[in-house]
């Protein structure tokens, strides 16, 4: 039982609730109620976001790529930069590191996240004895843990768009589409011991690393769930792909393949306002990383006309140079209100911005990730986060301002505890594991630093 003194439901703030939690699902909920004895009592219960983007191992290479070399920086000259440093990764690094990531994320309020795996093999390309090697070690890092999984294996199978051969680089992501159908398959046995909220969905990198073909193939080959892929990150990229399939990326997508509420378009930043209408009437999630695409220049989403189409959103870290639920969302409005000379961007009509951004994206992750949460209701998965309504940042706002303060003027240090689907990781603000997890990540990096 938790007991509540607020809680954010799906009808709205609610006082004293006491909700029943049994094999992961929130079985009962009431309000007006008393604590008793043996209740998990908090101050301010929300549903958990998930972390809908994340590569795990790039957390190691934070604060790598901030020095200006010579000529103009870019992504295309920080992807080089990450190239390089994945050679030296071996399992036991992926594992550690991954295990550190999630440790981070629901220290930071996350419940869950949808690991895009794109490091498969060994460097040089030969894949490990078993292919899912790698897929593995992030199912090992995710029940020591606890964080909720969607794993997404990763199709990457050229170097560039219009089929391009892999580069030196890339070696360590590329698959056929055969060898990648058995991936996925290993990949499913690889969390076949997780809990049951915990599974596999797939993720075509992008359209520039596949083929129209070999998309199409994919596609048919994939039963059900989370469809996820890289799109219009860069100008480069809306380019290039429009030189080779006469269309821009967005709009060959979703003109070309049965775009539904399965699938998360990550990034989207470069669209027109058809193609935003478009993508937003489709059903889609928009995946967007706001700290990643302000980190690489990617650029603003396009925030406005996709609200007012009824589009739905979520956030992840990708490249987790930074793991900060709060500052996700609000870089997310920030760049918006840089753009547009503008305060107060990120809502339909009038109303809270914070509430608008924060419900907004746990129904969006959730439903991104497949997990069947996104708020506070009886059957949903128990994805829930707690947090201090008398800290410093919150102790002055009124009941309906709370997600404002939270979303604009709290650190994730606000948070006090984490369930995701019900296992109560997050306890006083740290994880139940953090000395042991820590231990493991500074033994890695010693052992990384040591190769680079």
């Amino acid at each position: 039982m938790i007991f509540a003194r607020r809680a954010m439901l799906a009808t709205g703030w609610a006082s004293n609730v006491r909700l029943d939690v049994s094999h992961g699902r929130i079985t009962a909920l009431e309000t007006d109620q008393n604590a008793k004895q043996g209740d998990t009592t908090v101050d301010t219960l929300l549903p958990a976001l998930a972390n809908l983007h994340s590569h795990s191992f790039q957390r190691a290479m934070a604060g790598m790529t901030e020095f200006r070399m010579a000529g103009k920086d870019s992504f295309w000259t920080w992807r080089d930069l990450m190239y390089r440093f994945t050679a030296h990764l071996t399992p036991e690094h992926v594992e550690a590191i991954a295990a550190f990531v999630f440790l981070e994320m629901q220290e930071a309020g996350y419940a869950s996240v949808g690991e895009f795996h794109y490091l498969h093999h060994q460097p040089g390309g030969m894949p490990y004895k078993d292919l899912g090697e790698l897929s593995a070690r992030i199912a090992a890092a995710a029940a020591a843990t606890g964080i909720g999984l969607t794993h997404l294996p990763v199709l990457y199978t050229y170097g560039g768009a219009g089929q391009m051969a892999l580069k030196a680089g890339q070696a360590r992501f590329g698959n056929s589409v055969d060898r990648f159908n058995d991936l996925v398959a290993r990949a499913r046995g690889a969390i076949a011991d997780l809990p049951k909220d915990c599974r596999v969905g797939i993720a075509p990198h992008s359209l520039r690393a596949t083929s129209p073909d070999d998309l199409k193939t994919v596609l048919a080959a994939h039963e059900a769930g989370p469809v996820h892929i890289h799109i219009a990150e860069q100008p480069q990229e809306v380019a290039d792909i429009q030189a080779v399939l006469g269309v821009r990326p967005v709009e060959w997508l979703l003109a070309n393949a049965e775009v539904n509420a399965d699938w998360c378009l990550i990034h989207a930043t470069h669209m027109t306002d058809a193609e935003t209408v478009n993508m937003a009437r489709s059903g889609a999630v928009a995946g967007l990383c706001p700290i990643t695409e302000a980190n690489l220049g990617d650029g603003p989403f396009n925030g406005p006309a996709y609200l007012n189409a009824g589009g739905a959103l979520g956030v992840g870290s990708d490249s987790n140079v930074l793991i900060s639920l709060t500052e996700e969302l609000r870089t997310l409005e920030y760049s918006q209100r840089l753009r547009d000379i503008a305060r107060n961007v990120l809502v339909v009509g009038e109303g809270s911005v914070g509430e608008t951004l924060y419900c907004g994206a746990a129904k969006g992750g959730a439903q991104a990730l497949g997990r069947g949460t996104g708020d506070i209701s009886v059957g949903a998965w128990a994805d829930l986060v707690a947090v201090d309504s008398e800290a410093p940042a919150l102790c002055a706002l009124k009941e309906h301002q709370l997600l404002d303060g939270l979303v604009f003027a709290a650190k994730d240090e606000i948070v006090t505890d984490v369930w995701s689907a019900g296992r109560h990781a997050v306890k006083q603000g740290k994880h139940i594991h953090r000395d042991a997890i820590t231990a493991a990540y500074r033994s890695a990096m010693q052992s990384l630093m040591a190769l680079l």
